[in-house]
């Protein structure tokens, strides 16, 4: 068995294998496809922060539900406690991502939300960052 093998994704060689979609949906025929594992893992994790759970009747549980926290006193204790809520969460429902960091900040005078996650996906050379605001 080797060790420290690195995990090539077959469909990332074949160039007109569609993985999964684009956020936002504005293509043509409503979706635009992605062809990079990168790109997907990119878009699975920006669909999940958007997401609140019970958004989604296959899997209620799925979602990071930031929306419901935009319109509460935003206190350390709050932000500790999301960032825990999201990393255990992310672990569960993305297995194959490695979370590098996970910075939550907040601006109380426009009620907003700062998210910055780097993360890598495992046995892989990708490293990928997501910044989203929620306000």
């Amino acid at each position: 068995m080797a060790f420290g093998k690195q995990q090539l994704f077959p469909n990332d060689l074949k160039p007109r294998v569609a993985i999964g979609v684009e956020i936002p949906f504005n293509g043509e025929g409503v979706f635009t496809s992605n062809y990079l594992t990168r790109d997907a893992v990119k878009n699975n994790l920006i669909n999940y922060f958007l997401t609140n759970p019970g958004e989604r009747p296959a899997n209620p549980t799925f979602g990071a539900g930031i929306r419901k926290y935009i319109f509460q006193q935003l206190e350390d204790g709050t932000l500790d406690f999301l960032k825990e809520d999201i990393e255990s969460k992310m672990g569960f429902f993305f297995p194959n991502v490695n979370l590098l960091s996970l910075d939550i900040n907040k601006d109380v005078d426009f009620n907003t939300l700062y998210i910055s996650l780097y993360y890598s996906i495992k046995n892989t050379n990708i490293n990928d960052n997501i910044e989203l605001t929620f306000s």
